[in-house]
């Protein structure tokens, strides 16, 4: 083990299970009940975002790979004691596996900290302890899957509707938020009965293929869940263009969706894309501040603005403009910068070296167009690939900064003058995918959410995301939605069926 990760690991003094499956050095890859090797023998090397050190190495998953993931999906959703379980069965091993990794939560959220670079108490509360609810929640919705009988025209028949699961789904996610948007991806699919190959982020992998070793253990069936690890331009693809891969669920960026989703339609595949963002916040003259500055810290500044649905627009009505911008800029002071695993860390590093200079080369970019920096804006003087909290003003929507989503902690403030300019600003952008209304007014809270062209709207607080409710996005942010039991609809076929009698 490298020397740094040995002395992190035993400054923060983390659980044997963590320490034993980062010492191990090497994880392999998990296909049809085993942990297996790529076909290649080739491997990639996962690094600490906090210091640039290699933590392990997994499988460079291959094209072979990836067949031999979905053949075992489609064997064990065709026949064996997956296609056998009942309804209530499906629901019992779900709540069974939500439960083992409940009992593992912290060794979880450490693993995840660690190679993800999240702030560990944003981590276990968001990341895993979420996670574990979504799973309990469609667990519930096994039992709940319901076509219906239908009065139709024709003389002396019987008619009803099936639902019945597509079948196999490839499953792309994202190194932002590693397992969670894992089980977006995999706890609908499950409860209404398909099968899955999940190819991670080849940067984070680890806490996945940590959960298929419990997984495994608590009897999960074989070839329900497969995970091939390595690069998207071969697995992701073969995913999505391959003919018994029947729905592709994908979350990601804009251009990478766009290529995932020509694959998939060419194969007349059910889809699903949850793509970028550069999401509005709207502040109106009564708004108050406090909740505008928790708004922005929930998403901007969280995951080190990581947040495919962060609030980096904020408009402001120019009444309260300048006591919005103190009241940030001071907010920003209070950011603790660190370790991972430090438990008063609340903001971690950007995910790579790649990641942390293109941050950097918008916020260039920014004071080359003529925004005034009021917070932040500087490399951390540490190891690692951290970047201050950053806050811009004198900004326009002609910007690159406001157009274009960053990724990263990085802020924009604008101000307006009149409800429809606020709208008009909140909607010239590509992206869709989520927004804010902060108002005291209830009429132009709801008036001016009915404007905005979004999937997702909160109303005095912003990206609050919860299991029950649908998230997607309008316009280039994607297609399809994740979570509530709207999400059950993409993973189902509906079958029409009239008996004469």
């Amino acid at each position: 083990m490298n020397p740094t990760i040995e002395a992190m690991l035993t400054k923060y003094n983390v659980t044997r299970q963590t320490r034993d499956f980062i010492s191990a050095g090497h994880q392999k890859m998990f296909i049809n009940g085993e942990f297996c090797e790529s076909d290649c023998g080739e491997t990639s090397t996962v690094e600490d975002p906090s210091n640039g050190c290699p933590l392990m190495t997994v499988p460079r998953g291959t094209a072979a790979d990836t067949d031999r993931a979905v053949a075992a999906a489609k064997a064990a959703f065709q026949s064996g004691p997956w296609a056998e379980m009942t309804p209530g069965d499906r629901q019992n091993l779900m709540l069974k596996l939500a439960d083992v990794m409940e009992e593992h939560a912290q060794t979880i959220a450490e693993i995840e900290a660690i190679d993800a670079g999240k702030a560990i108490g944003g981590c276990y509360e968001v990341d895993i302890l979420s996670t574990i609810g979504h799973i309990r929640f469609m667990a519930g919705w096994a039992t709940k899957i319901e076509g219906n009988t239908r009065e139709i025209s024709t003389p002396n028949t019987f008619a009803f509707t099936l639902k019945e699961p597509v079948g196999v789904v490839g499953a792309i996610v994202p190194w932002n938020w590693p397992l969670n948007m894992s089980f977006w991806k995999m706890a609908a699919a499950l409860a209404v009965g398909c099968t899955i190959v999940l190819k991670p982020a080849e940067i984070t992998p680890m806490s996945i293929l940590y959960v298929m070793k419990i997984f495994k253990e608590a009897g999960l069936p074989d070839g329900v869940i497969n995970i091939v690890t390595g690069k998207g331009s071969v697995i992701g693809n073969r995913l999505a263009a391959h003919p018994d891969v029947n729905k592709v669920s994908f979350t990601g960026s804009t251009p990478t969706g766009q290529t995932v989703g020509k694959a998939a339609v060419e194969g007349m595949k059910h889809l699903t894309l949850e793509l970028g963002g550069k999401s509005a916040m709207v502040a109106f003259e009564d708004a108050d501040i406090d909740a505008i500055v928790e708004g922005a810290h929930a998403s901007v500044f969280f995951n080190a603005g990581q947040v495919c649905s962060a609030g980096s627009r904020l408009y402001v009505h120019k009444e309260i403009y300048q006591d919005t911008v103190d009241a940030l800029a001071s907010s920003l002071k209070e950011v603790v910068i660190g370790d991972p695993l430090n438990p008063e860390t609340t903001q971690g590093p950007q995910i790579s070296k790649g990641q942390f200079d293109s941050v950097m080369n918008y916020i260039g970019i920014g004071k080359e167009e003529g925004a005034t920096l009021a917070f932040g804006g500087n490399v951390v003087d540490r190891e690692g690939y951290y970047v201050e909290p950053t806050l811009f003003t004198d900004c326009n929507n002609g910007m690159t900064i406001v157009q274009e989503e960053i990724f990263g902690p990085v802020l924009t403030v604008i101000p307006f003058i009149t409800e429809e300019e606020a709208v008009r600003l909140a909607n010239d952008n590509i992206y869709g995918l989520s927004g804010s209304v902060f108002t005291r007014d209830l009429s132009r809270a709801i008036r001016v959410t009915k404007r905005l062209e979004t999937g997702s709207v909160c109303i005095n607080a912003h990206d609050i995301v919860d299991v029950a409710m649908p998230f997607g996005g309008y316009k280039m942010s994607g297609i399809g939605k994740d979570m509530g039991k709207e999400q059950l609809e993409h993973f189902l076929e509906t079958k029409s069926v009239i008996a004469q009698l």
